[in-house]
């Protein structure tokens, strides 16, 4: 994939608006909650990593609070833990955008940049922000390996990419060639419902992990 023009921002204003639905939402936690983040969250890690991990959208009450992807709930617990098993950030992660914690090789970003209501983006919402996932893929010289968490991230990346979704079925642990720089690798979502009722397991997370790190090699 070639480098992003340099006319296409990487990261949405903090006042965007492009989904309406989505800005009222913010506006309405602003209202509610006015000590929280409260927008777009922007990518986490350094543009020269080899890793990019793509979620779908903030949690409310964890990156929609925080200001950074995964952080301040249990899917950025188990996210973050497992990046430190394998070798992935430095710090000690606390749960809050301040705390010093850093990631090493490794981006994280969502395909979508506001929180949406119920945890849910419409097609309209998730179209609107390709364009800043797109310009994300064509930043980083170094890419090697895009880690998607959930289907709906793995289809987010394909059709940012163009690609038919059929032909790349998504499939915990699984791996695609999709004809570019990096692979595609697929998780369950380090969700707490996943985690609860068992379809991810800490094990099963890590074994992604392993086969990112078997692929990408230590640093």
């Amino acid at each position: 994939m070639s480098k992003a023009p340099q006319s296409i921002e990487l990261e949405p204003a903090l006042n965007c608006s492009k989904c309406a639905r989505l800005a009222a939402f913010r506006e309405a936690n602003s209202n509610s909650h006015g000590d929280w983040f409260n927008g777009p969250v922007p990518s986490f890690g350094g543009a020269d990593a080899r890793l990019l991990i793509v979620g779908l959208a903030p949690g409310l009450k964890g990156a929609n609070r925080t200001g950074r992807p995964f952080t301040g709930d249990y899917a950025g617990d188990l996210l973050y833990a497992t990046l430190d098993k394998y070798g992935l950030s430095s710090g000690t992660y606390g749960g809050h955008a301040d705390d010093g914690y850093a990631l090493r090789d490794c981006m994280v970003t969502n395909a979508v940049r506001c929180v949406p209501p119920q945890n849910k983006p419409t097609g309209e919402e998730q179209a609107n922000c390709r364009p800043f996932l797109a310009a994300r893929l064509g930043s980083m010289p170094r890419l090697e390996a895009v880690l998607a968490l959930g289907r709906i991230a793995h289809d987010a990346v394909l059709t940012t990419l163009d690609l038919r979704k059929s032909a790349y079925p998504f499939a915990h642990a699984r791996s695609h060639d999709l004809g570019q720089p990096f692979l595609l690798f697929d998780s369950y979502h380090c969700s707490r419902y996943n985690t609860n009722t068992g379809r991810l397991t800490a094990a099963m997370f890590e074994d992604v992990f392993g086969l990112i790190r078997r692929h990408i090699g230590q640093n």
